[in-house]
């Protein structure tokens, strides 16, 4: 078991439209624009990155906006649902928020209060009571500090049989920190806030097909590329096949895909996202990867116009 695994780092996700997606994370759950890039592997598509004031792991939700992408189909194999920590008491007032924007549910799980709303590509989101995080929020987005969101609380993983994740998550560093119905919950006992990690199983269910809506990846964090080194190693070691690290500009990244079909990430807290932009100013230029940057004349022309973007 490793001890190097420090939370989620980031969730990216698959949308249909960047300006909505953008406007939905900046305008509505009031996230900072911390990057705006593009996807490594298809550069005329937007790669958003929103959180906290800085980026911090743990608190980035990102995703790749592909036009006019058709929505994805909910299964087994994919992260069903990302959640949020926020104050507690903070719900009456994001329901009025959200209000506009869709029906929202209130419900109770594993003693916390949270409610449950989507996306404007269909993802299921919720906002979870959460006593005593001390992250420090961003707060320029239009929601105060009472009411602002902290980063993340969990993502829900649907799978047919949890077991087999159970144990990869074990060799993670989680552990068992209880079971409500079909859901069992995981948990880090340490580390960046966003700590857990819940698996919903259904062996009925059919396979998800992603496409706009859908998590395209979770992201764990640790500390550094030693860390994510010795990560590797001991995946390899249970039999996991992850690829070699990969320079993502902001973070080093490996994947291998988890035994209920989830893609894994396994991400650096380091360099972070004021390498290449002033933290005063971090999401309010096209930042191109360097493979990519012949490009900045065609790509300024064809991608959709975004707002905050110089």
């Amino acid at each position: 078991m490793t001890d190097r695994i420090n939370g989620l780092h980031h969730v990216t996700m698959l949308a249909s439209g960047a300006a909505a997606n953008n406007a939905f994370y900046t305008q509505a759950l009031g996230l900072r624009r911390v990057k705006t890039t593009v996807n490594f592997d298809a550069p005329d598509v937007y790669h958003l990155y929103f959180g906290d004031g800085l980026g911090r792991p743990g608190t980035v939700m990102t995703s790749f906006p592909f036009p006019n992408a058709a929505r994805g189909k909910r299964g087994t194999g994919e992260a069903a649902l990302t959640a949020f920590a926020v104050p507690v008491g903070s719900l009456p007032a994001w329901e009025e928020r959200l209000a506009p924007l869709g029906p929202t549910t209130r419900e109770i799980a594993f003693g916390e209060e949270r409610l449950l709303t989507e996306g404007p590509d269909g993802e299921s989101l919720a906002l979870v009571e959460v006593a005593g995080d001390d992250r420090t929020p961003w707060t320029e987005g239009g929601v105060g500090v009472e009411t602002a969101i902290r980063g993340f609380h969990s993502v829900t993983l649907a799978l047919r049989d949890v077991g087999a994740t159970a144990d990869l998550l074990r060799l993670m560093g989680y552990r068992e920190a209880g079971r409500e119905g079909a859901v069992t919950r995981m948990r880090l006992d340490r580390g960046n806030g966003a700590q857990v990690v819940d698996l919903h199983e259904d062996p009925t269910a059919r396979p998800a097909l992603q496409s706009a809506g859908s998590v395209h990846h979770v992201a764990f964090s640790v500390a550094d590329r030693a860390a994510q080194a010795e990560v590797r190693q001991e995946l390899a070691a249970a039999g996991f096949q992850a690829t070699p690290s990969i320079d993502r500009d902001y973070f080093w990244a490996i994947y291998f895909r988890s035994p209920g079909g989830v893609l894994f990430e396994v991400a650096t807290e380091e360099p972070g996202f004021a390498r290449d932009e002033a933290p005063e100013a971090l999401g309010t230029a096209l930042k191109l990867p360097r493979q990519h940057d012949h490009l900045r004349e065609r790509l300024v022309r064809q991608l959709e116009p975004l707002e905050g973007l110089a």
